[in-house]
């Protein structure tokens, strides 16, 4: 409980702004990404204080569904797998406004798999800290506004959306997901080069009618969230194997 207790209140302390409003947006570039499986697993999961109450189950449906809603969306041609294991919630309460008002938090770790090879992409668990994200009918605490299914649903999302952004920075650092195993910024760089190369050939003919402007392509990858001072122990989650033609 202390552990928990510690890790939450370095995340609220030091937590970025996460808006995971953007799934009707086009993705974020992840080379070859599929999703496979999605497991979530709860052996461990801790309540915090001054928490609503919400079983393991819940939390198992509600973050696999957070999953497979972002996930989905990647259509590349090779699996990969996601495993989660919940660790620890708060599901604030109602307090009082300004001296009291408790915070939702959520921490999770996170392995990817890679199905061809049915090896881990990172050895040690990724540790994700999540925090409800400041809205008006929040700023006082979710506890007076939302219902704790609103609060999950809200926390799940924005763990989803930091689970990607975490996988967006190993691709572009890494090539997790590229057929050549290059880092993807690599090739996002030949990209924006080309297109400027391209404007500037475009702009030579004098007697063009009209010229038109060409920019790079601006970074999907947010800002990774702090990683927080303690860190959890993860069961090994290893996700089944995926069937062939999946």
């Amino acid at each position: 409980m202390f552990r928990l207790a510690a890790v939450i209140v370095t995340a609220l302390a030091l937590a970025a702004c996460t808006n995971p409003n953007d799934l009707e947006e086009e993705p974020a570039y992840l080379g070859n990404f599929h999703l496979g499986h999605n497991v979530v697993v709860a052996p461990n999961l801790t309540k915090g204080p001054a928490s609503r109450e919400a079983s393991k189950g819940e939390w198992l449906a509600v973050m696999k569904t957070a999953i497979d809603e972002r996930f989905s969306r990647y259509e590349g041609e090779k699996l990969y797998h996601l495993g989660i294991s919940l660790e620890g919630y708060v599901l604030a309460i109602p307090g009082v406004p300004i001296v009291a008002s408790p915070k939702s938090a959520l921490i999770l770790n996170v392995t990817a798999w890679d199905d061809a090879t049915q090896t881990k992409l990172n050895e040690k668990p990724e540790l994700i800290t999540v925090v409800e994200t400041v809205s008006g009918r929040t700023v006082l605490g979710s506890g007076l506004t939302q219902s704790k299914q609103k609060q999950m649903h809200n926390l799940t999302r924005n763990a989803a959306k930091q689970i990607e952004t975490w996988l967006i920075k190993q691709n572009n650092e890494f090539g997790w997901f590229e057929k050549d195993g290059r880092p993807a910024k690599e090739k996002l760089d030949i990209l924006g080069n080309r297109i400027e190369d391209e404007a500037d050939d475009a702009t030579v003919e004098p007697d063009a009618e009209a010229s038109g402007t060409a920019t790079e392509p601006s970074s999907d990858a947010a800002a990774a969230a702090a990683a927080a001072a303690v860190v959890l122990e993860e069961p090994d989650v290893v996700p089944p194997a995926a069937d062939e033609d999946g």
